[in-house]
């Protein structure tokens, strides 16, 4: 082959092959329900961003990070960042958590009272029996001043933590899909936002006290650790956080999520 055409040659495979990485499609798992109609909203954003983006979804919270560590996905959004940090602790995956999206605001509900400080001396006060919704019931209580907790006690913060209660409160730990039917006998209850809404609870409307927007619970968006600083990843949080995806947050779910950004 004469050296010009093997020269042309060389330079069309090279800018073929720019152009196909250019034209890649970043994989990113979600679980179904909420995440993945916020991911095909965010899906539209990117594209006119120059992003193309493939939305997988996943019918649970384990196989997620195993195909984003793995390689099968560039990115996942469907956990809150104490969740991850469990996954990399035990699994030793190698994720980085690059933006939040959304929060599912857990809330205290009542039939009897108005607010947590309405509560009577002795009151029965229900949360979670397992261990990651429990500390976050406890962290609840303790931010709107009913209780508070030993220091360092953290996310996975449990009853024994408790070093103060004025109120001589009852906290009883109590499997967290029977916490609906619970308010008939308890003065409060600690209720995931999945359970309110099965009970017909909107959280923004019908919560006596409630996470914020800010809290350690946000849902994020993670890609893997080598990845974290590329450009299509700013592109990615970009249009998870846009005006789009705020827009069908606050108009699609009932307040039963918040826009964490």
């Amino acid at each position: 082959m004469p050296k010009l055409i093997r020269l042309l040659f060389v330079t069309a495979a090279f800018a073929l092959a720019g152009i196909a990485h250019a034209q890649d499609v970043i994989r990113i798992g979600v679980t179904a329900g909420p995440h993945a109609q916020i991911a095909e909203v965010a899906k539209k954003v990117a594209e006119r961003d120059g992003l193309k983006l493939q939305i997988v979804e996943f019918q649970d919270y384990i196989q997620p990070n195993a195909a984003l560590d793995s390689g099968d996905l560039q990115a996942n959004s469907y956990q809150h960042l104490p969740f991850l940090q469990t996954q990399i602790q035990s699994r030793g995956y190698k994720i980085s958590p690059v933006g939040e999206t959304v929060t599912f605001p857990m809330g205290f509900y009542s039939k009897k009272f108005k607010s947590l400080a309405e509560l009577p001396e002795g009151s029965k006060v229900g949360i979670q029996n397992d261990p990651s919704n429990s500390g976050r019931a406890l962290a609840l209580l303790q931010k709107y001043g009913v209780i508070k907790l030993k220091a360092g006690a953290g996310i996975t913060a449990t009853p024994l933590d408790v070093i103060e209660n004025p109120k001589k409160l009852q906290i009883v730990q109590i499997e967290a899909a029977q916490l609906p039917r619970s308010l008939d006998d308890l003065a409060a209850s600690a209720i995931n936002t999945n359970y309110a809404v099965q009970a017909n609870l909107v959280p923004t409307r019908d919560a006596i006290a409630i996470e914020d927007a800010k809290s350690p619970y946000a849902n994020l968006i993670a890609v893997r650790t080598q990845d974290k600083d590329k450009p299509w990843v700013a592109k990615l949080v970009k249009a998870f956080q846009s005006p789009e995806v705020k827009k069908l947050v606050e108009s699609s779910f009932s307040g039963s999520l918040v826009a964490a950004f």
